[in-house]
């Protein structure tokens, strides 16, 4: 637990900071989680922050999530995508690192040194640290409680957005039901339970509810709902006696029999859905209408199977862009994240090669953001919820393809055992080079990569812990920022933080010190 202490000072320095910031057009509102002692250190640093250095208000923000995009996703995505131009890739700047401002951002959880995805996407949307697995609770909660959610909840800051008449907007590669997105707008202690089929028999008899119809559900209850929801995951949506809409083999999760799609549409006129690039085509993004897409059974492609295959799914960019386009008619602003899923993905199956593509698309995404909000008006945001254990390694000459194997002189360097290596490796997953023998006990003895196209794409990074899943790895992550309020971030800072920069930059929560 955190201890608080509150000083006069802080609070002089609080209102000397509302003093340099022009005023709000939203009510500022006190979230349910004020008192919570995390809630409180990360208010009352930031507030701290803004009195030193003063600030000015955003009408919008846009929270950018590389699930997973540590340091050295970041920058073997910049050698990555320089190479793919034709460029020098060491030099070459992803549109992220042009932003103005940067910090790194400490993610461990309140239980975890090493976090998932549910508590990091909790921090960032309320502005607390949580346990592992759960989303949208404080550390008051009981996480063997399902029904302990119901009074250890938080208040979002798409909650909040929509609750102001702002415009709101959700956009994953992954399940829309998945930890990153589900943070902005539900409350349970178990983050896997994305449709009812996953509920256990115990929460269902305490009436704990799953994800999806969470969503909807939170669709009445502030606003009018989310005004842009693109993403995958439409399985959970859909009955088990439901056929896919594009794959006549597959059909929905739910067992209660709810069609929950046709209940968004019949939740409020003027709504469309889509499954497909067609119906994302065709929707007008220049109208007030509301849109849930959802383009995959489970989570969208991997942007380079996307690309490769022609398979009719929008890019994160084109997504990105469209919801730009339909939430700017909101003059009270709007409030969106952007979560790239895939990137960690790919890092959990040990395939760099694709991870890096989709890190490089959803940079795509961000330079499309850059390019079509004013800065003057738009807060920026990129970061990642924690970091994976990809490995930049060796002493590869200036130029080596980042997914090849290490060169210098233009002669592969060889390790000890004989054998060349790769740039990239892991420290653990599916792709060790411990193997189980017939005896149950492991053989650690790495394959020759001599003959082995490392650049293919499906080539699985070498690691040395056998894992079938690569693990999630500790060290703090980057924030990048551009606009109005991106100053508060500098040095190192607490993950929960990012929340407090948004809401104080919109106006939407109490400036003074929570108490």
């Amino acid at each position: 637990m955190i201890r608080t202490v509150l000083a006069a000072s802080v609070a002089a320095l609080a209102a000397a900071a509302c003093a340099t910031i022009s005023q709000s057009t939203h009510n500022a509102v006190t979230p349910v989680q004020a008192q919570d002692s995390y809630y409180v250190k990360g208010h009352n640093a930031v507030a701290t922050r803004a009195a030193e250095r003063g600030g000015q208000r955003a009408k919008n923000v846009i929270l950018f999530i590389g699930d997973g995009m540590g340091i050295s996703t970041i920058t073997a995505t910049r050698i990555y995508a320089g190479q793919q131009k034709g460029l020098d890739g060491e030099s070459y700047q992803l549109a992220m690192e042009k932003l103005p401002y940067s910090a790194f951002s400490k993610t461990y959880t309140h239980d975890s040194q090493v976090a998932d995805s549910a508590p990091t996407a909790t921090a960032m949307t309320t502005g607390v640290k949580s346990y592992n697995g759960t989303l949208g609770i404080t550390q008051n909660a009981n996480i063997k409680d399902c029904t302990s959610a119901r009074t250890n909840g938080t208040t979002s800051l798409w909650e909040i957005a929509e609750d102001a008449g702002m415009a709101t907007g959700v956009i994953s590669t992954a399940r829309i039901t998945h930890a990153t997105p589900a943070a902005t707008y539900v409350e349970t202690t178990e983050r896997d339970w994305e449709s009812d089929k996953d509920v256990s028999p115990t929460g269902k008899g305490a009436g704990c509810t799953d994800i999806a119809s969470d969503l909807i559900a939170w669709q009445g209850k502030h606003g009018n709902g989310f005004d842009v929801i693109l993403g995958g995951g439409r399985t959970n949506f859909l009955p088990a006696t439901m056929m896919d809409p594009e794959y006549p083999n597959q059909k929905g999760n739910r067992t209660d029999g709810r069609n929950l799609v046709e209940e968004w549409k019949a939740g409020a006129p003027n709504r469309t859905a889509v499954t497909d690039r067609a119906g994302f085509n065709a929707f007008n993004w220049n109208s007030d209408g509301q849109i849930l897409g959802l383009f995959e059974p489970s989570h969208m492609r991997y942007e380079l199977d996307r690309a490769r295959d022609g398979k009719g799914e929008p890019s994160i960019a084109e997504m990105t862009k469209a919801a730009i386009t339909r939430l700017s008619r909101n003059p009270n602003g709007y409030v969106m994240m952007v979560e790239g899923g895939r990137v960690d993905h790919a890092l959990h199956e040990g395939d760099a090669h694709r991870a890096l593509g989709d890190a490089e698309a959803l940079d795509e995404a961000i330079a499309a953001a850059v390019a079509t909000t004013d800065p003057k008006d738009t807060l920026i945001i990129v970061t990642a919820d924690h970091s994976h254990t990809l490995i930049i390694q060796g002493y590869p000459q200036r130029g080596n393809p980042i997914l090849g194997l290490v060169k210098e002189n233009n002669e592969p360097v060889k390790a000890r055992d004989g054998k060349p290596y790769t740039t990239l490796s892991f420290a653990n997953g599916p792709g060790s080079v411990c193997k189980p023998q017939n005896d149950g006990k492991y053989l650690c003895d790495r394959a020759d990569l001599t003959n082995v196209d490392t650049t293919a794409l499906g080539f699985l990074q070498q690691s040395l812990v056998p894992l079938g899943s690569e693990t999630h790895g500790g060290e703090d992550v980057a924030i990048f920022a551009g606009g109005p309020g991106a100053n508060l971030f500098s040095g190192a800072v607490e993950e929960n933080e990012i929340f407090h920069v948004m809401a104080r930059s919109l106006g939407l929560v109490e400036q003074a010190p929570a108490r």
